[in-house]
């Protein structure tokens, strides 16, 4: 889509925004690397939200596979769209923007922030967006911040969001605004200060949202959204632990989908689907439905398993009935080794 320029964005809003659409941030590790990224996974996650926003996007092929995949899966259109690729040396990295077309509509002016004072690495990315059912619109905004050897390299980066957040309301006049990403920063720490002044709210204060190497536990806050208090109120916010939710362990979730978990908030009533959700908002242990039965599934679905590709997949469909998973070593590639990461992915149904 062609944005028509920010310079038109200058409708004013009064009181609450209604867009009634859940809204999401992910850093999607390393997407679109020949990292063997379970794809179907990541569709399954952001299936949840009507709104993502996308760090470490690294080849914008990659986003059109996603959001091919989470149409198949969904049943529903979905569009998307990327930023140039942003970064000060040999790694750059793309911003993107995925959502569903029944509940989010594309407004207007995309754009990559001029950042006359170069304090940036990867300067932040923002769009106009619509509530298809209210008509309300909502400016968002992603950034990766700078991870640098210490807090410190951090700090200039974060104290020059608040010089950005004016910025977007000077192109952007009136329209309530989302700053979204993956800041290396928790919400609490002073560096904060600048944005604050502004009215400028975290929407995830507790909990963690980096996946440690420990099984189970999780590192650091540095994922989250900053909305705007005077006109945006959350219905929900939190962290969606997807290991729980795809029944995966946090090395196998870290190799094949992600060691960040998106965070999430819900405008107007939206909220996340809470059947899986234990007492601690984070989605609990549960029988995965997302488990890859050799004998049913698509060869795209196959794809998911660590070390089979398109050819792989097409193998074993036409190798059925399995009657077991150890028998995959009669594919051609798949030795014992590789069997033994099959089995440790816990994608397999009954493996």
């Amino acid at each position: 889509m062609l944005a028509r320029g920010f310079l038109s964005l200058m409708v004013a809003i009064p009181g609450l925004v209604q867009a009634d659409v859940l809204i999401g941030s992910w850093n999607i590790k390393h997407l679109g690397w020949n990292n063997d990224k379970a794809f179907g996974q990541v569709a399954h996650v952001a299936n949840h939200f009507d709104l993502l926003a996308i760090q470490e996007l690294m080849d914008t092929a990659a986003l059109a596979r996603l959001e091919r995949e989470v149409e198949a899966l969904s049943g529903e259109a979905w569009s998307s769209m990327a930023s140039r690729d942003l970064g000060r040396s040999t790694y750059t990295e793309h911003y993107a923007f995925l959502w569903r077309e029944s509940e989010v509509a594309y407004e207007d002016g995309a754009v990559v922030f001029l950042d006359s004072g170069d304090v940036f690495s990867r300067e932040p990315y923002a769009a106009r967006f619509r509530d298809v059912e209210t008509d309300d619109l909502f400016t968002a905004a992603t950034v990766h911040i700078v991870y640098g050897d210490s807090v410190g390299d951090r700090l200039p980066e974060i104290e020059a969001l608040a010089d950005y957040w004016q910025w977007l309301d000077e192109i952007a006049k009136g329209t309530p605004r989302l700053l979204m990403g993956d800041f290396n920063l928790a919400p609490d720490h002073d560096g904060w200060s600048a944005l604050r002044e502004f009215g400028v709210m975290p929407a995830i204060t507790d909990g963690r949202s980096t996946l440690a190497t420990t099984a189970g536990e999780y590192a650091n806050l540095y994922d989250n959204l900053w909305y705007d208090a005077d006109h945006l109120e959350p219905s929900d916010r939190g962290t969606l632990r997807f290991p729980q939710l795809l029944a995966l362990d946090h090395q196998a979730s870290r190799d094949r989908v992600s060691d960040h978990a998106p965070v999430y908030l819900g405008l107007h009533g939206a909220r996340l689907a809470r059947q899986h959700v234990d007492g601690e908002g984070a989605m609990a242990s549960i029988a995965s439905p997302y488990c890859i039965d050799l004998n049913a599934a698509a060869a795209t679905r196959l794809e998911d398993l660590p070390h089979v590709g398109p050819a792989r997949a097409e193998a074993i469909v036409e190798g059925r009935p399995w009657a077991a998973p150890g028998e995959l070593t009669e594919v051609n590639g798949i030795g014992g080794g590789r069997l033994e990461e099959i089995r440790a992915s816990g994608l397999l149904c009954g493996a």
